[in-house]
């Protein structure tokens, strides 16, 4: 299988990092969408990164979804806890990650892609406010229910956590205190030295 995208994106880091940990070979296109846009147009019209090329050539996208797939494909080994109430737990923690990733992204684009002259104030106040609310919902969980960062226990939920929370301080640094979050914080730290998050650098 093939993944397309940017390591710098979450959403590619996240299945990235997950096929690693589930021990599934894959062939790695770096394309931005942004300046290599017409040669990964050529691959999916749709030009959403996360791609996922099934050896069978079906193109697929959306990290979860691919995620979903892959899954599927990895008998033996799964990133979804097989207890009920763990899987709510980590479908939580999936969902404020991708949250906040999703209001880190709309952070960094208007700041990159729109002049400074256009630039809204009061959405960027709206998404910021989400981007804080996630991250406090996030730090939280884990204070209540710590994270073990060893690759054999990593779930959805860890991965995109410690992928969110590396993205926001890579392109917004300092934007989320690192200090008012530690558990958030020690998590990542120690999660980003497991293998799977060394083979996939954000960098």
């Amino acid at each position: 299988m093939q993944l397309i995208g940017m390591l710098d994106s979450p959403y590619v880091r996240r299945v990235a990092v997950s096929l690693h940990v589930l021990g599934q070979p894959f062939a790695h296109q770096p394309l931005s969408v942004f300046s290599t846009f017409g040669q990964f147009q050529q691959i999916n019209p749709v030009v959403k990164a996360p791609t996922l090329i099934a050896d069978d050539g079906t193109v697929l996208m959306d990290s979860t979804l691919i995620l979903q797939w892959i899954e599927a494909q990895a008998p033996g080994s799964r990133l979804t806890p097989a207890d009920a109430a763990q899987h709510l737990h980590d479908l939580r923690l999936t969902g404020l990650a991708l949250a906040a990733c999703e209001k880190a992204v709309q952070t960094v684009y208007e700041h990159r892609l729109r002049p400074a002259e256009k630039q809204h104030a009061p959405w960027l106040d709206r998404v910021g406010g989400q981007l804080d609310a996630a991250f406090a919902a996030l730090e939280a969980e884990l204070a209540r229910v710590p994270l073990a960062a060893v690759q054999e226990a990593l779930t959805h939920g860890g991965i995109a956590t410690a992928v969110a929370w590396s993205f926001t301080h890579l392109l917004l640094p300092g934007r989320v205190d690192a200090a008012a979050h530690p558990c958030l914080e020690a998590f990542t730290k120690a999660a980003e030295q497991l293998p799977a998050f060394r083979a996939c650098p954000q960098t």
